[in-house]
């Protein structure tokens, strides 16, 4: 039986308060039995029921005020409706597009031994537990957020705004990581938050092992009587940037994985330039440029998804892979956008899903439609269509290879009563086996990096893929907005509105030039173009001089150009052939 009049306006205030109270304070067993009920009573009354405890979030924290010292996570009616509405967001996901199988092998190597370590030493030992988060609820109901494709309630109509605005994400990030017994935080509840708030969150766990490692560095060093190296610096040298990464990550990956954990210094052999930043910035996509050129053959390019996928006859061993995996580690631990481009199916794999029949769509779609035609098929599929359970591609070099997807494969036939079966199959070569090795590796670098930061649990994978790729809506009105001036400029100089008159004229290639010119990438961080600090200083009067920039800091020196004819023509040969930190 259900109780319409919690829905009602009326009740907002009184009844519907205490119900929330009431259900937090049944065990798990009862959350997971009620979850189940909700999850069968059908999309319109599971989104009413989204929509009621959403409403009491919102009108309960519009009604009051929250700062550093009246925390949002000490309002028991907001949390005790966004406990409620985690029951109504895992109904979402059981009665959705469920998938509970097909998970990959799981390559956490959690560490059973018994020695005192010396985060616990120095008392820290409750901020670095080992090892993946355990939801009671998950493993009660026995289905992930991972699990679903399609929910019931599309995920983002579960983030509150009105929470992401008043929570404080260094309170909660600690009540997260110490105080998860005694203290609420809205990281255990990842779905109320967006993309930008959970990142804020990821920060703070990045920085604080940073933090570590250096104290960890330094009391070793004192005790063996070394001078303390705090950070991970790599020397590389541009023409031979490949090989002196993988040489250099791969020792440090065998000797002591810890130090990836480090704060990432790079210096380019020859150049004057200081790691604030940007030189990390481009050290990352020098490495991309160089590991992603088809020459090389580690991954083959799609011209109709514009994306990458791993060459399953690529001649190049399992570092070469390790290290892309950890350069897209690192990105993400040292805050850094990276122009990759991988189909969804890549970051499902990062976070534990195999390959299936619809990740085909997003990363080969032309397979993709010939199968599906396959299993739309109504007529006689032997007779037909003629196919059997080999398959045929081309090697590295271009000459024909075949696969048996069974034993003997060309002996038999696909029918009306296999062809799932040999979808199934085929999708799963495609899509795992035959890049096995490959993935494994790539995948093995990224986990060296952030195997233990909680991305896992507070990520879904196109929040993953935000977080390492950045944002493809370049929003330059936004950009605007949020640019600050320096060096005499204002808003209202006649320079500076020359100038954004000519960045909006500019076609998206161009736009994406000046982003690289200015900031080191041409994507949008986490949350658009208006969270990135741009600075526009002034750099001399009007002169023939280009403009010039500091990726590390997003500044822009622009010189008081006398027309605006001359500032385009200046900015556009600065961003078409700017590259490398020598002086100018």
């Amino acid at each position: 039986m259900e109780n319409t009049n919690l829905h009602s306006p009326e009740y907002l205030e009184t009844a519907l308060p205490l119900f929330c109270k009431a259900v937090c304070k049944l065990p798990v067993e009862a959350h997971a039995r009620l979850t189940r009920v909700w999850s069968r009573l059908g999309a319109a009354r599971i989104r009413r029921l989204m929509e009621t405890f959403q409403q009491l979030i919102t009108f309960t924290i519009i009604s009051n005020e929250y700062d550093a010292e009246t925390l949002v996570n000490d309002d028991e009616t907001v949390v005790a409706a966004t406990k409620c509405l985690k029951l109504v967001f895992y109904a979402s996901v059981l009665g959705g597009d469920l998938d509970v199988g097909h998970n990959e092998d799981s390559d956490d190597s959690d560490s059973d031994d018994d020695e005192i370590t010396l985060q616990e030493l120095l008392g820290e030992e409750r901020l670095y537990r080992r090892g993946p988060r355990v939801d009671l609820l998950e493993r009660e109901l026995g289905a992930r957020t991972l699990d679903v494709r399609r929910p019931v309630v599309p995920f983002e109509d579960f983030v509150n705004e009105s929470v992401n605005e008043v929570v404080e994400m260094d309170k909660d990030f600690t009540f997260y990581k110490v105080d998860a017994d005694s203290k609420f935080s809205f990281q255990s509840c990842p779905f109320i938050l967006n993309a930008v708030t959970k990142s804020q969150g990821l920060y703070y766990d990045n920085r604080i092992r940073m933090y570590s490692e250096r104290r960890i560095t330094a009391l070793y060093s004192m005790a063996q009587g070394q001078q303390p190296n705090p950070y991970l610096k790599l020397k590389v040298r541009r023409e031979h940037i490949i090989d002196d990464a993988l040489v250099r990550l791969e020792m440090i990956s065998m000797e002591n994985p810890s130090d990836l954990k480090k704060q990432l210094f790079v210096e380019f052999e020859g150049e004057q330039g200081v790691d604030e930043g940007g030189v990390s910035k481009e050290f990352f996509q020098l490495v991309l440029e160089e590991i992603f050129n088809p020459d090389i053959g580690m991954f083959t390019y799609d011209q109709e998804t514009r994306s990458f996928w791993f060459n399953s006859s690529s001649l190049e061993n399992e570092a070469q892979y390790s290290l892309i995996g950890i350069v897209l580690g690192l990105a993400i631990y040292n805050n850094c956008i990276l122009d990759v481009h991988f189909p969804m199916v890549v970051y499902r794999k990062l976070m534990g899903k195999k390959g299936t029949f619809q990740d085909l769509a997003d990363s080969h779609p032309v397979l993709y439609q010939s199968l599906k035609q396959l299993l739309d098929y109504s007529g006689n599929v032997e007779e037909d269509i003629v196919t059997s359970f080999q398959i045929s591609g081309t090697d590295l070099f271009g000459n024909p290879i075949t696969h048996d997807l069974k034993e003997q494969g060309e002996g038999i036939p696909v029918t009306n009563h296999n062809k799932q079966e040999f979808v199934d199959m085929y999708t799963d070569y495609i899509l795992n086996k035959s890049v096995e090795r490959q993935f494994k590796a790539f995948k093995k670098g990224f986990l060296m990096v952030t195997n233990e930061s909680p991305l896992k649990y507070l990520f879904r994978p196109e929040e993953v893929e935000l977080l390492i790729c950045g944002s493809r809506n370049l929003d330059f009105k936004a950009l605007e907005e949020t640019t600050d001036y320096d060096g005499g400029y204002s808003k209202d100089c006649q320079v500076v509105k020359d100038f954004w008159e000519t960045i909006h004229s500019f076609g998206e290639d161009q736009k994406r030039q000046f982003l690289q010119f200015t900031t080191g990438s041409d994507r949008a961080p986490v949350g658009g173009l208006g969270k990135l600090k741009m600075i526009i200083a002034k750099n001399g009067a009007d002169t023939d001089r280009l403009p010039t920039s500091h990726t590390c800091f997003n500044a822009l020196l622009l010189p008081e150009y006398s027309s605006k004819e001359k500032l385009k023509e200046r900015l556009l040969k600065a961003i078409t052939y700017a590259k490398g930190f020598g002086m100018l």
